[in-house]
């Protein structure tokens, strides 16, 4: 099996890279969304009911099967023999509390869309604003830790 995720070392990269990027997009673009959910579109109008399959429709088609991906390929790479040495390799640790990170927000991103489907949101556009930085610093973290491995 170790030979195997060897030879198939630089197709898990790949893939992996192509799904954290459809993430990564996902993660940026949803709170955006819950802005202007928040600010302009009143409860039962007919903006809210289109933002309410915006949103359905991003969260379904790319950000969880895009995360579930992220998490299939980073695992194959983690478990890839020469690549990461967890005594040696202290940069995968900021990396995987990253990871973790962006996993929460997208739990967190999950129940938020939940209190719009169900018209109980209770949070500000300024509220969502803000939460949309979490990506942006996690992201930049993960870069960081990965291509310049400063620890």
């Amino acid at each position: 099996m170790l030979d195997l995720l060897s030879a198939l070392y630089p197709w898990t990269k790949a893939f992996h890279v192509i799904s954290m990027t459809a993430w990564m997009a996902g993660m940026f673009y949803m709170p955006r969304l819950f802005v202007y959910h928040a600010e302009r579109a009143p409860v039962g109008s007919e903006t809210s009911e289109i933002f309410k399959v915006m949103e359905r429709k991003l969260l379904r088609l790319i950000i969880n099967p895009s995360m579930v991906a992220t998490w299939v390929f980073g695992l194959m790479l983690l478990f890839t023999p020469g690549i990461v040495s967890w005594s040696v390799d202290f940069w995968i640790y900021p990396k995987l509390a990253a990871v973790l990170l962006l996993t929460w927000m997208h739990h967190w991103m999950v129940k938020r869309w939940k209190d719009f489907l169900n018209d109980e949101n209770t949070r500000s556009g300024r509220h969502y604003r803000l939460m949309n930085e979490v990506p942006t610093l996690a992201l930049v973290v993960i870069v960081i830790m990965v291509i310049v491995r400063p620890i």
